[in-house]
């Protein structure tokens, strides 16, 4: 007979966070080798059987709320319409802000993880994961694309994400949701993607063919200010 507290069927998510939450508690606490599963399941109310039903081991415990996460971030980027460029920068922003309201979890698993090598490696699988679901969400909408300058701007905007995600855990005060829509604005206009919302203006130039560097810098600052002027009115 499963007791109350082993119940998942009002909500599954809030019940893997629990045990999620305990099992690094524990492991920050007595560390990772040293704690049992018999302990955790205790801990948190379970059996044993319910544990390895719905976690498989120690390590996937950890990363168990990663798995909610990517299944939630992979959705988003099969159901947002609009700029393709931009998909992958939301998905960044979902899972940004997944950590920055479990703050004080995301401590906790950091200095778990940074102590057990194997652990450090299941992260950056885990964060790989992010960057190719996101290079394939691209190929997919942008098939004329470059896959070379898919893959660069998949990664670009994987790895502002986390370090800004990084810096966030260690309590730095620049590490806000802002500055990260700001960097992944800023990926956007460097690797040529569209800017949506923006207005895109183009100047175009005429100059005499024997024009030295001076006067064609000259002519163009008279363009841009007689531009600047007409859009004005």
């Amino acid at each position: 007979m499963v007791s109350p507290s082993e119940s998942t069927a009002d909500d599954p998510a809030e019940f893997r966070l629990r045990v999620v939450a305990e099992s690094i508690r524990m492991f920050a606490e007595n560390s990772y080798e040293s704690t049992t599963v018999d302990q955790i399941a205790a801990a948190a109310g379970i059996s044993r059987r319910t544990f390895f039903r719905q976690f498989g081991s120690k390590e996937d415990v950890i990363f168990a709320d990663h798995e909610a996460l990517f299944e939630r971030v992979a959705q988003h980027l099969a159901d947002v319409g609009g700029d393709p460029w931009a998909a992958p920068c939301s998905g960044a922003e979902i899972v940004f802000t997944h950590f920055l309201a479990t703050r004080e979890l995301a401590v906790r698993r950091f200095r778990v993880v940074q102590e057990v090598p194997a652990l450090r490696d299941r992260e950056l699988v885990t964060t790989y994961r992010y960057q190719r679901m996101f290079e394939e969400n691209l190929r997919s909408r942008l098939p004329e694309e470059s896959a070379a300058h898919l893959a660069g701007y998949a990664a670009a905007v994987t790895g502002a994400h986390n370090y800004l995600l990084r810096a966030m855990i260690r309590g730095e005060a620049f590490a806000t949701l802002d500055r990260l829509r700001a960097e992944l604005r800023r990926i956007r206009l460097a690797l040529g993607a569209a800017d949506v919302g923006v207005e895109q203006a183009i100047t175009v130039v005429t100059y005499p063919a024997n024009a030295d560097p001076d006067q064609v810098a000259r002519r163009v600052r008279e363009q841009l200010r007689t531009d600047g002027r007409g859009r004005g009115q």
